[in-house]
């Protein structure tokens, strides 16, 4: 008996709930998930799952195994990473999940170093809004914005931008420049459904908090979106610094209501979680901290 691949399929059934869940899950035979388990249960010469009509019922001694035997196998994984790593790790396909506007203004530009320093690597990049699960995709990595849903993930914050009101130079020549965030309910804003947008703004400025309703006729599910109908002058928008970083620096973009503050936005590296972080994923995400941080 593989006692290793015996623990695995016990913690499977453990957490899938049943044995066909847990053989659709490693992609293998019911029967060989059954066997495996039966063996486990005789070497220990105890029962660690209760089988029934009504289901599958862990006993005690199966939570405790269960325990026990999770950490081994991480151990085991970890032990197998760290020789993978050590001889040549940085190496084969790469699968990032990032935001379509962040990674086009501040990773793709700069993605060809990357590459360069690690000439083995192939990375496949998956540019969308919207939140996946890593583990069903099949990704090594995710750059996500804002606050976590899942806070059962593996995840680690390497950025944090201010939240601007901005708009064009031409824009505010023809609606005015607001002076305080009063001022916004008179201007057509480009309103953001996502990661915390919407019509409600709410501002600060030594310690006074002020909430602001505003509205406008264009609204927006895609940061792309928004960021397209600002650059066209069709009103002003709450925005992330990174979103407008080439616009504000040449003057195209111009951020009003600075002496107030709105609130930041974080950049998260999420990784599958309960599996080891790679170390091209650890490579790429440090790379991304060092692009930011030009």
């Amino acid at each position: 008996m593989d006692r290793l691949a015996a623990m695995e399929s016990f913690v499977s059934v453990a957490e899938a709930g049943s044995f066909s869940a847990a053989a659709k899950r490693m992609n293998v035979g019911q029967p060989s998930i059954s066997k495996s388990v039966a063996q486990l249960e005789e070497r220990l010469g105890v029962r660690l799952i209760l089988r029934s009509t009504r289901g599958l019922t862990m006993t005690d001694a199966g939570q405790r195994f269960y325990e026990q035997a999770k950490l081994a196998i991480k151990e085991a994984d970890e032990a197998e990473q760290v020789v993978r790593d050590a001889s040549d790790s940085l190496s084969g396909s790469l699968r990032v999940s990032a935001a379509v506007t962040f990674t086009c203004i501040h990773v793709l530009p700069a993605l060809g170093a990357f590459l360069s320093r690690h000439p083995k690597i192939v990375i496949d990049l998956r540019l969308e809004d919207r939140n996946i699960d890593l583990l069903e995709e099949g990704l090594d990595v995710a750059l996500r914005m804002g606050s976590l849903a899942d806070s059962a993930m593996t995840a680690r914050r390497i950025g944090q931008s201010p939240r601007l009101v901005v708009g064009t130079s031409e824009y505010f020549a023809r609606a005015g420049m607001p002076t305080t965030p009063s001022d916004l309910s008179e201007h057509q804003a480009i309103v953001y459904s996502q990661r915390g947008g919407g019509e409600s703004w709410t501002f600060n400025r030594d310690g006074d908090e002020v909430d602001v309703t505003v509205s406008g006729r264009v609204r927006v599910s895609a940061a792309e979106g928004m960021r397209t109908a600002v650059l066209s002058g069709m009103g002003l928008a709450v925005a992330s610094r990174w979103m407008f970083s080439p616009e504000l620096a040449s003057g195209k973009i111009k951020a009003v209501l600075t002496d107030w503050t709105l609130p930041t936005l974080d950049l998260w590296a999420v990784f599958p979680s309960g599996r080891l972080v790679t170390a091209k994923a650890r490579a790429f995400v440090e790379f991304v901290e060092e692009a930011l941080a030009v």
